[in-house]
């Protein structure tokens, strides 16, 4: 019998709030977390705009002597991690430390590190590179971090696949505990790929925005949509066996019910024309989950605002969903928060969570003209409430990774 898993804390660094309390509060209210870039020049680069967080204190979360070892991707993930941490209570000296594992992913990683030490090497030689260059680089390290900073010697591993990341991370810590290899996993995503390189080329491959208002820039669904605005941040949670979260009395957000991974095997960043590889992903999650999809009320889209995936996943949906498919909510969170890359399924399986526990639809912001090709209901503009009893949330990746997964409100025993 597949052992219940649930969701007993999370974390979240973003610029619309640092912890789910504010965050969540700036996504109900449909504020855009996207402005002008201040991390560097914009002057030359085709986007200029991002979901930037511009106040974060790593020392506020972090010891000032370790924190000038990290790069910012690991600190924002050690920030979410110790959010999500505290809220749920574990304590790995109250535990066997062999059952708290960590899967945090990063689609990019450390390049941040990776730009700033190639320069010091040009400009200055070989011997004046950092001797933690590699170890602020490496994108594991958020994951090691954590499991070093709270001594958490179970699983643990780093996902890496492009937007998908996230996703499979907190699916894959779902199925080590769901199969008895841990009592707790803490999994989620972080990114801080807001840099000139990494701009550099995204705008090279066409897939980012060129529209200088950050108030309209990110459009998903919406006709005049032109390409992703990226984001930058962390979300972490705390999956937990049922019957251990009980025993400790802990709080209990949400339940983690079903996970869907595939491949489209087809280009390394358009999806497949038909959807293939996206459909099949959906149904996995949805029968790993025990559940009809006419049961389930609202779709987290991935969502980027680009001219392929926002139809293209709208297919999707009508193909897995049918005539259920213009019944359900689907809203692109991303329009607020920007896409986060490697920790956007982490923020949007917390906004998904949060939507079942206080029955919250989400919007779809900046939604102005409707494209006859995405004609589902996306929330448009301004979230509602409506009592859901499950959610699904999607992320499609380069590389043609897709991952799904499935969360229930939680109603007790």
């Amino acid at each position: 019998m597949k052992k219940r898993v649930v969701i007993t804390g999370a974390g979240v660094v973003h610029t619309l709030g640092f912890g789910v309390e504010k965050f969540w509060d700036s996504i109900k209210e449909g504020k855009s977390g996207i402005s002008c870039v201040t991390k560097f020049d914009t002057t030359n680069f085709d986007t200029k705009v991002a979901a930037e967080i511009k106040e974060f204190e790593p020392t506020n979360y972090i010891d000032k002597k370790e924190a000038k070892r990290m790069d910012t991707f690991t600190q924002y993930a050690m920030a979410a991690a110790k959010m999500a941490i505290e809220e749920s209570g574990i304590k790995a000296e109250n535990e066997d430390p062999f059952m708290i594992g960590v899967i945090i992913g990063s689609g990019i990683g450390g390049i941040e590190s990776l730009e700033d030490q190639h320069s010091i090497l040009v400009n200055k030689g070989p011997g004046r590179v950092s001797p933690f260059f590699i170890t602020n680089m490496i994108a594991n390290m958020a994951s090691g971090r954590i499991a070093i900073e709270y001594g958490f010697q179970g699983f643990n591993e780093c996902v890496i696949t492009a937007c998908a990341t996230s996703n499979n991370a907190i699916g894959d810590a779902f199925k080590v505990i769901q199969r008895g290899d841990a009592d707790v996993m803490i999994a989620g995503g972080t990114e801080a790929a807001i840099t000139p390189l990494s701009f550099a080329g995204f705008c090279s491959n066409k897939a980012m925005t060129t529209n200088v208002d950050p108030s309209t820039a990110c459009r998903p669904f919406d006709t005049e949509r032109d390409g992703f605005v990226m984001g930058e941040g962390a979300g972490i949670l705390v999956l937990e066996e049922y019957g251990h979260a009980l025993k400790r009395g802990s709080k209990i957000i949400a339940e983690v019910i079903g996970y869907g991974c595939t491949n489209d095997a087809h280009h390394i960043t358009a999806p497949h024309p038909e959807g293939l590889g996206g459909i099949r992903c959906m149904q996995k999650a949805i029968a790993d989950a025990g559940i009809k999809p006419e049961e389930i009320g609202y779709i987290n889209a991935h969502g980027t605002s680009t001219p392929l995936n926002d139809p293209g996943e709208t297919i999707i949906i009508k193909k897995v969903f049918g005539d259920h498919a213009y019944k359900l909510a689907v809203s692109s969170t991303k329009s607020m928060t920007g896409h986060l890359l490697g920790a956007a399924g982490a923020v949007e399986a917390i906004i998904s969570a949060m939507a079942l526990k206080e029955g919250f639809l989400p919007p779809t912001i900046n939604y102005k003209t409707p494209d006859p090709e995405c004609d589902l209901d996306y929330v448009p503009n301004k979230g509602r409430k409506a009592e859901i009893k499950y959610a699904l949330s999607n992320a499609l990746g380069f590389g043609g990774h897709n991952a799904a997964i499935l969360l229930k409100k939680y109603e007790g025993r």
